[in-house]
């Protein structure tokens, strides 16, 4: 008997780890696209604009359904919903290697798109589920980078998979991944197992014990998270964040192609600005767990985001390069402080256990659609001045409605404080 209890709390310590590395190979399928563009662009004589749609087109599933999606994983189940969500996404990615024109490849970035929020959707509750209290708020930092680490690892492998192999076995390549990763998930993740352990943990720390069913309907839980204000703060926050940050990273590859970098030199520089942003999302988690109040980390990063992408584009830094590259070092890796510490957020401020899945969707939606409007927005603008040197007055009001946005979240924080 002791025997089997240990095997089972050595395999429930790699639960969080297997559920975070199913979001990096979920990212993967997102971060593929852009050191690809360039080529892709060049075969289907794609335009700018054009471009921009195609690097979005994967946020429409998240900008109109991300919510249901969330409300289905809370019921469907979630270890079943994640499984899911890798399936299809592997199938996706192996019709899209088979695509022969720019719409067939957007429909099939469409189908990516509902299988990364069957995978990412349910992770944060997954991880609440699974993970003692006192642990929680570092590993949802060690989450929220899922994204900067799929991207970074796909800007720094492609530009040197890419010239050999091409677009298409890129394509695949992630789509045996993403297979791989629903076969681990489903024998290591337990089905809807909680531990009296981690109750007993919940109840020492005055934190919800997690229960195994819950009977409410889905107009319930829907009602419930939409007629609360946590979870409408997060989700526009999220919005400013992401859509500036997939707008300029996503670029990034074509912008640095345009001043004649290209191979490992490119891969390597695109790769590490997307990198870094991870190491903000990992200190955000520290920072919370050491007791600081999340919307500082919310203005910091929204107050250096928008720093950094004027030292990146403003026209005065055009003959230094070097003080560009650290605009966006600055830019990326300060701004990762904000989704490990909304991730945390969607959490504290959900109306109640049983809504966590539901606003991480609506929160996941108002990523989606930052990410589907910030890229083809600023194409359109770089194409209308004639070049990148005033996109930091887009990513600036983004900032500025981002800081307003984390003045009212500790307002609401501060609330939720006095009424406990």
């Amino acid at each position: 008997m002791s025997t089997d209890n240990s095997k089972n709390s050595a395999a429930s310590l790699w639960v969080p780890y297997v559920l975070i590395f199913s979001g990096v190979v979920a990212a993967l399928q997102i971060g593929k696209l852009p050191p690809a563009l360039p080529s892709i662009s060049l075969a289907l004589n794609l335009t700018l604009t054009q471009a921009g749609f195609l690097l979005s087109f994967i946020q429409l599933a998240g900008m109109t359904l991300a919510l249901v999606i969330g409300l289905s994983a809370d019921g469907f189940g979630l270890k079943r919903s994640m499984c899911f969500g890798l399936v299809l996404l592997g199938i996706a990615s192996a019709m899209g290697a088979m695509s022969e024109s720019a719409t067939g490849l957007m429909f099939w970035r469409t189908v990516e798109g509902f299988g990364f929020l069957w995978v990412v959707l349910p992770a944060p509750a997954l991880l609440r589920r699974h993970v003692h209290p006192q642990n929680l708020r570092q590993l949802l930092g060690y989450w929220g980078a899922y994204m900067p680490a799929g991207t970074a690892l796909t800007l720094l492998l492609g530009p040197l998979w890419l010239p050999q192999w091409g677009w298409r076995s890129w394509w695949i390549l992630f789509a045996v991944l993403s297979w791989a990763m629903a076969l681990i998930l489903w024998r290591v993740v337990p089905s809807e197992f909680v531990s009296h352990s981690l109750n007993d943990a919940a109840a020492a720390h005055n934190v919800e014990p997690v229960a195994n069913t819950d009977q409410t309907t889905w107009q319930q839980r829907l009602r419930e998270t939409l007629t609360a204000p946590g979870p409408w703060l997060v989700t526009l926050c999220f919005g400013m964040y992401s859509g500036q940050w997939l707008a300029v990273v996503g670029f990034l590859p074509s912008i640095y192609t345009q001043v004649g970098l290209s191979g490992g030199t490119l891969g390597a520089l695109t790769a590490f600005v997307a990198a870094v942003n991870m190491v903000g999302n990992m200190m955000s988690g520290r920072l919370l767990q050491k007791g600081l109040h999340p919307s500082l980390l919310l203005i910091f990063g929204f107050m250096a985001m928008s720093l950094g992408a004027f030292l990146a584009f403003a026209e005065f830094t055009l003959a230094l390069p070097w003080l560009r590259y650290l605009g966006m070092l600055l830019f990326s890796s300060c701004g990762g402080l904000i989704p490990g510490t909304l991730f945390y957020l969607a959490v504290r401020l959900t109306p109640h256990e049983r809504n966590v899945s539901t606003t991480v969707g609506w929160m996941q939606q108002g990523s989606a659609a930052g990410q589907f409007a910030g890229p083809p927005m600023v194409a359109l603008l770089a194409t209308w001045v004639g070049g990148w040197q005033w996109t930091w007055m887009a990513t600036g009001l983004c900032c500025a409605l981002g800081g307003v946005l984390s003045m009212m979240i500790a307002q609401n924080l501060n609330r939720q404080t006095s009424a406990a």
